[in-house]
């Protein structure tokens, strides 16, 4: 069979992290070991009932066999607007601040196209989800990093940017809660990176999709658009897959400034078709009645996250306690790199653990485990390890 070379752009590209990870899992699940995947941000818990029955009614609806809208359902946006106003207690206009996503990975992949011309400066908070640099390049844009540490609080040190850099860049990806760090930002610093972005005119693009896994209402993390000035020049991304259990449903949204969000409009009329109307109808139900659920998924995720902390306490392994997002971010222990200890981790016990690195060089002596599995499955992941 002819094959045919893959264009430049993606010759370039390391093997996607999380692909890579599936592969591994395979091969070790072949070999007959019993798999404990704490390596996907892909919660195990239904969705709630009521969300599913909303969308087989809306199924049935003839008028959302046709197109849908590229921007999403009025009806939509304006649940989006309304949740936004109830839990953030921020004003946004539905018909130009609020657009429907089919899911946020893919409106934040699509953004850089809008507005990032070759050659552009884009800042880049990093350990990071591999989507923001990957699409970045994609459309000629460079990278900057900016590493996220722990002596600094997982918080990029804006500081670090020069001023010739501020008057260069073109946006600042950021995303809080983290992943893959678990760390939560304080308004200290969207104040800080706002002003910032306002006086250099630099887009902020926020990736919001953890703010409702949180583990004590003290902790509720913020929307940037909560800061005065931030909808100058922010755009948020966010998503129903997290907060009501919806990863495979692909429904999100983008929020904010609304030259950005009808930038990112522009782009989704010329690649996509919009997403299925009747998954908005069950979208708009769980924004308006899915949050004693979200309530109850916290509490699960808290436990989980307990009981993980303690077991990795009792073997060793130092790692901060997150206030929110569905991660533990912990430090590779006995001076192993983050590669060699998941690789070891995976093909002797059969947990499948994320290594750090493959998020960023600043993650390097790091490993990500994802809470996404029952407290028992824990337990036992934590039990192979300790036996290594």
């Amino acid at each position: 069979m002819r094959t045919f070379p893959l264009a430049k752009r993606l010759q370039a590209l390391p093997p996607y992290l999380f692909a890579a990870i599936d592969k591994a899992k395979e091969e070790v699940r072949a070999q007959g070991k019993d798999i404990i995947s704490l390596g996907i941000g892909d919660p195990d818990l239904p969705t709630p009932e009521f969300i599913v029955e909303a969308l087989c009614a809306a199924a049935r609806k003839p008028e959302h066999h046709q197109y849908p809208s590229y921007i999403g359902m009025l009806a939509f946006r304006q649940a989006v607007a309304d949740w936004y106003k109830t839990r953030f207690g921020v004003d946004l206009d539905p018909a130009t601040e609020v657009m429907t996503l089919i899911g946020s990975k893919e409106g934040i992949a699509h953004f850089p196209l809008a507005f990032i011309d070759p050659g552009d400066l884009a800042l880049v908070a990093t350990p990071n989800y591999p989507v923001y640099p990957v699409t970045t390049a994609f459309v000629g844009g460079e990278v900057k990093y900016l590493p996220l540490t722990d002596e600094n609080d997982f918080l990029p040190d804006l500081d670090s940017v020069s001023e010739a850099e501020w008057k260069r860049a073109k946006l600042i990806y950021v995303n809080y809660p983290n992943n893959p760090t678990a760390a939560s930002a304080p308004r200290g610093f969207y104040e800080k990176l706002v002003a910032i972005a306002r006086e250099y005119d630099v887009i902020v693009v926020h990736d919001a999709a953890y703010t409702e896994v949180y583990f004590d209402p003290a902790d509720k993390p913020l929307s940037i658009l909560e800061i005065p000035g931030a909808k100058d020049v922010a755009i948020e991304f966010h998503s129903l897959s997290k907060t009501y259990n919806m990863t495979g449903w692909r429904i999100g949204m983008a929020v904010g400034n609304p030259s950005l969000v009808a930038g990112l409009g522009k782009v989704k009329e010329n690649v996509d078709s919009g997403l299925f109307q009747a998954i908005q109808e069950a979208g708009i139900a769980a924004l308006q009645n899915g949050e004693p659920y979200a309530a109850k998924f916290r509490e699960v995720y808290k436990e989980r996250r307990d009981v993980m902390l303690k077991c990795l306490g009792d073997i060793g392994i130092s790692c901060r306690v997150p206030k929110a997002s569905l991660y533990i971010w912990a430090k590779v222990p006995h001076g192993q790199t983050s590669q060699e200890f998941v690789t070891k981790v995976l093909r002797q016990t059969g947990v499948v653990l994320t290594p750090g690195n493959g998020f960023g060089t600043p993650g390097e002596g790091y490993f990500r485990i994802s809470l996404t599995v029952n407290t028992d499955r824990l337990k036992e992941a934590a039990s192979r390890i300790s036996s290594l």
